[in-house]
């Protein structure tokens, strides 16, 4: 095509597309969605040339920035709700089984494994409060699973989670465990705090070009797998916190909310929580993912 124009141009962009190399259907699919609404995108706004070359400058800064602390692209996609969207589409809940929601940027491979019921936490903080936390991981007809393990990771007192503070021992706040004969899971940790999501570099450039806040409301982060069962990454939001009504990664859902109680004596922490888990077989969830 020797004359491209403002009318044509997605047209021909589209015409090209498989015809140097095999495409498979679903990247076909996706492709040619992207191409379409990429377009549009520019042509709504009438993007301007200057403005171009800021995102790509923009995109290349925020992939500098990625590492094995800090995973810029997943913390744009939480700002932008895109991760929380893409979850919800990748995961929709049927038969019961428990609603996730994002995996966030502070997730570490391999923390500790851990007795039911030990402590997570390597380090005190002033004003702090402790907290035990327990449920029971059932399947979608009600049973106990045995076995299943329960990965948690959570934020200090300050506000960070121990991989972006020098000050905190190596996997504080992070552990593994798993859950007995009766699917049962127990662990002692601190009552989160409300924190803000990391607002400089490219993060902050795109908070505060929304005109939106950076906090977060108090929350345990849980992954649970189990051979035979789908995958779940989920949180479990603290019902008093601050901006749990004004999450600024738009995660909250209202199935995921627990109230933090006073303990009783003989839980040996400040605070209790009960909260229970279910799990979908995992042909329901990759019947899902394939849909």
């Amino acid at each position: 095509m020797r004359n491209v124009t403002i009318d044509n141009v997605t047209d021909i962009v589209l015409a090209s597309m498989g015809r140097h190399g095999e495409q498979t259907p679903r990247q076909q699919e996706v492709m040619a969605s992207l191409v379409k609404h990429l377009h549009a995108f520019c042509k709504d706004v009438k993007l301007q040339h200057s403005e171009f070359l800021y995102a790509c400058d923009y995109l290349g800064r925020a992939g500098a920035l990625c590492s094995d602390k800090r995973q810029e692209f997943i913390l744009l996609g939480d700002i932008l709700g895109v991760e929380v969207l893409v979850d919800m589409l990748t995961r929709p809940v049927r038969d019961g089984e428990s609603e996730s929601t994002v995996l966030g940027p502070f997730y570490r491979e391999n923390p500790p494994v851990l007795p039911n019921g030990a402590s997570c936490v390597l380090k005190d903080f002033e004003g702090q409060e402790t907290v035990l936390v327990e449920g029971v991981i059932r399947d979608t007809d009600g049973n106990p699973i045995e076995g299943v393990l329960v990965d948690i990771w959570e934020d200090a007192p300050n506000g960070l989670y121990e991989n972006h503070d020098p000050e905190q021992p190596d996997y504080n706040l992070r552990g593994r465990y798993m859950t007995d004969a009766e699917g049962r899971y127990a662990f002692r940790a601190l009552r989160p705090a409300p924190y803000p999501i990391p607002e400089d570099e490219t993060a902050g450039e795109l908070i505060h070009a929304m005109g939106h806040h950076p906090m977060r409301p108090g929350h345990i982060h849980f992954l649970l797998e189990k051979e035979g069962f789908g995958t779940l990454v989920s949180q479990v939001f603290d019902s008093e916190s601050d901006y749990i009504d004004n999450d600024s990664v738009f995660a909250v859902k209202e199935s995921l909310i627990a109230r933090f109680e006073k303990a009783a004596p003989e839980h040996g922490t400040d605070l209790h929580v009960t909260f229970d888990f279910v799990l979908a077989p995992a042909a329901a969830a990759e019947t899902l993912a394939a849909e």
